[in-house]
C-alpha cells in the first residue's frame, strides 16, 4: 500500500507549470493574431470585426493568466515528461480558443463544428465543415488561412526541436548536438523558430506573388499562399482551386513541393551551403515519387478520361501533388476518374513529404528505412554468415531507430483501424470511415466518397465522427506517440 500511496503521489506531483508558461504565452500570441482578421472586416466595414475583438481579448486574457500564473517556474529547464506535455498541450489548448471565431460568429457553427475546423486548420489537415465560403466576411477566411500558417511553422519546429529529442517514430535520426539536454529545448527552439520563420515568410512572399501575377485576387493570392506553403488545403471557395486558372494550378504544384522540403536544408541553403540540399537522399526520393504519381495519373487520364493532354497533365500534378503532400487542395473531381486512380490517391495520401517541412502522413524517410530494413533481412536469409546493417544515407542505422520505425509503421496501422470502425459505428457508411481515419490521420484533408470526397465536405458527418475525426488529427500530426505516452502510467511516474 505504502509504494502505490508513494507512485500516485509521484504522479501527483507532475509540474505543469513550465510547460503551462509557454503554452500560456502561447495563447496570448493566438489571441493578438486575432487583431488581424478584426482589421480585414473592420476595413470591409463588416460588424463582424466585433467577433475577433471579442474573442482575441477572451483568448489574450486566459493566455496571460496562464502564463503569470507558472511564471515563477519557466526559467527551468523541461524534463521529459514537460517536454511531452507541453508538445501535445499546445495542439490540445490553440484550437479550443481558435475556434470562438467560428462559434461566436458569422458562420452560426456549433462549438463541435468550430472545433473541428480550428484543429483542422491549425494541424494542417484542411478538411472542411464550412459551405458557401465566398459569402463568408472575409476575416474568417483570413482566419482559415492564419492558422494553417501558423500551425504550419509549428509543426516544422516541433519536428526539428521535439520530435528528434523525444525519439519519436524514428525521428531521432535527425538529432543534432544541440538538443543534447532537456534544458536547451526551449532556448534553441526559439532560435531555430527565428531562422525558419524568415524563411517560411520568404516562401510565402513569393508564392503570393505568384499567385498575384497569375490573375488572383490580392486577398485570394495571400490566403492561398498560406495555405499552399503550410501544405494545408484551406481555400476561399467550395470548388477550392476549380476555375482559379491554369497558372494557379502550376503554380501551386510548385510551392507544394517546396513547402515538402526539409527546411533544415533551406537554412544551408541561405548559408552559401548548396551541397546538403542535393545530396539528400530523401529529397531525391520524394521528388521521385512525385515524378511517378503525375506521370501515372497523367497517362491514366489522357487514355481513359480526356484526350487534352496538356489538362490531363495539370489535373494530374495538381492534384496528385496536394494528396501526396497532404494539402488537400481539388482543381477537380477526382472521384469521377475511375477505380485506379482513386485508389492510387488514397495509397500516395498515406506517403507525406519529407521530415523538417509542413508535410503530414507517415513521411519518406520511414519508407526508406523500412526498405533498408528488410533489404538487409533478405540479404541475410541469402548469406547466414554475412553480416548486413540497414543503411541511410551512408551511415548504418542504430537498432534503436529501426525499431521505433516499425513500431509507428505498426501503431499508424493499428490506429487507422481502430479510428476506422470507430467510425463505422457512428454510421457511417466503410468508405467514409476509412477514407476519413485515414484523412485524419495522415493530415490529408477531402477523403473519398460524395460526403467527404473532393467535391463534398465534412459537414454532414455526425458530431460523434467530427470529434474522433478531430482526436484522429491531433494524433496523427504529432506522429502518434508523443500523443499516446500521455496515456500510460509509467510515463507520469518516470
Amino acid at each position: 500500500m505504502t509504494g502505490v500511496r508513494q507512485n500516485a503521489k509521484s504522479a501527483f506531483m507532475f509540474d505543469f507549470r513550465p510547460a503551462g508558461y509557454v503554452i500560456g504565452l502561447l495563447v496570448v500570441a493566438l489571441g493578438a493574431t486575432m487583431v488581424l482578421p478584426m482589421l480585414m472586416d473592420y476595413y470591409d466595414g463588416n460588424a463582424h470585426w466585433r467577433v475577433f475583438a471579442l474573442t482575441g481579448f477572451i483568448t489574450a486574457l486566459f493566455g496571460a493568466t496562464v502564463a503569470l500564473a507558472c511564471a515563477n517556474q519557466s526559467q527551468e529547464g523541461l524534463s521529459i515528461q514537460q517536454t511531452f506535455f507541453l508538445t501535445t498541450g499546445v495542439w490540445v489548448v490553440l484550437p479550443i480558443f481558435a475556434a470562438l471565431p467560428f462559434w461566436f460568429g458569422a458562420t452560426q457553427a456549433s462549438y463541435t463544428d468550430a472545433f473541428f475546423e480550428a484543429m483542422s486548420g491549425l494541424t494542417t489537415t484542411g478538411s472542411t465543415v464550412f459551405t458557401g465560403l465566398s459569402d463568408l466576411p472575409r476575416g474568417i477566411l483570413l482566419w482559415r488561412g492564419l492558422m494553417q500558417w501558423f500551425g504550419g511553422i509549428g509543426i516544422i519546429v516541433v519536428a526539428m526541436v521535439f520530435l528528434p529529442l523525444l525519439r519519436v517514430g524514428g525521428m531521432q535520426i535527425f538529432r543534432t548536438e544541440g538538443f543534447d539536454t532537456f534544458g536547451k529545448v526551449l532556448p534553441r527552439a526559439a532560435e531555430i523558430s527565428r531562422t525558419i520563420s524568415l524563411i517560411y515568410l520568404a516562401l510565402t512572399i513569393f508564392c503570393a506573388i505568384s499567385y498575384r501575377i497569375a490573375g488572383q485576387g490580392i486577398f485570394d493570392s495571400i490566403v492561398h499562399s498560406m495555405t499552399t506553403i503550410a501544405t494545408g488545403g484551406f481555400a476561399n471557395y467550395d470548388t477550392s482551386f476549380a476555375g482559379l486558372g491554369t497558372g494557379s494550378e502550376y503554380i501551386a504544384v510548385v510551392f507544394m513541393l517546396l513547402a515538402c522540403l526539409p527546411f533544415v536544408r533551406y537554412v544551408q541553403l541561405v548559408g552559401g551551403s548548396l551541397r546538403p540540399l542535393l545530396r539528400d537522399t530523401q529529397i531525391r526520393t520524394f521528388f521521385m515519387t512525385a515524378a511517378c504519381v503525375i506521370v501515372i495519373l497523367a497517362l491514366w487520364r489522357m487514355s481513359f478520361v480526356t484526350n487534352h493532354n496538356e489538362l490531363a497533365l495539370r489535373k494530374a500534378a495538381f492534384n496528385g501533388v496536394s494528396i501526396l503532400t497532404g494539402t488537400g487542395y481539388a482543381s477537380d473531381n477526382y472521384m469521377r476518374w475511375g477505380s485506379f486512380p482513386v485508389t492510387m490517391l488514397f495509397m500516395i495520401g498515406l506517403i507525406g513529404g519529407c521530415a523538417g517541412s509542413t508535410t503530414c502522413s507517415i513521411k519518406i524517410f520511414r519508407f526508406q528505412l523500412l526498405y533498408a530494413s528488410v533489404r538487409a533481412q533478405i540479404q541475410r536469409i541469402h548469406s547466414p554468415n554475412g553480416v548486413f546493417m540497414p543503411k541511410y544515407e551512408g551511415r548504418t542505422v542504430a537498432e534503436d531507430i529501426i525499431s521505433s520505425v516499425m513500431g509507428f509503421f505498426m501503431l499508424f496501422i493499428l490506429s487507422l483501424a481502430v479510428l476506422a470502425v470507430a467510425l463505422g459505428m457512428t454510421g457511417l457508411d466503410m468508405i467514409t470511415s476509412i477514407s476519413g481515419a485515414a484523412s485524419a490521420l495522415g493530415n490529408i484533408g477531402p477523403g473519398l466518397g460524395a460526403e467527404i470526397g473532393p467535391a463534398g465536405s465534412f459537414a454532414d458527418v455526425n458530431d460523434t465522427a467530427k470529434w474522433l475525426l478531430a482526436a484522429g488529427m491531433l494524433v496523427g500530426r504529432l506522429e502518434l506517440m508523443a500523443v499516446y505516452v500521455l496515456f500510460t502510467g509509467n510515463f507520469w511516474r518516470g
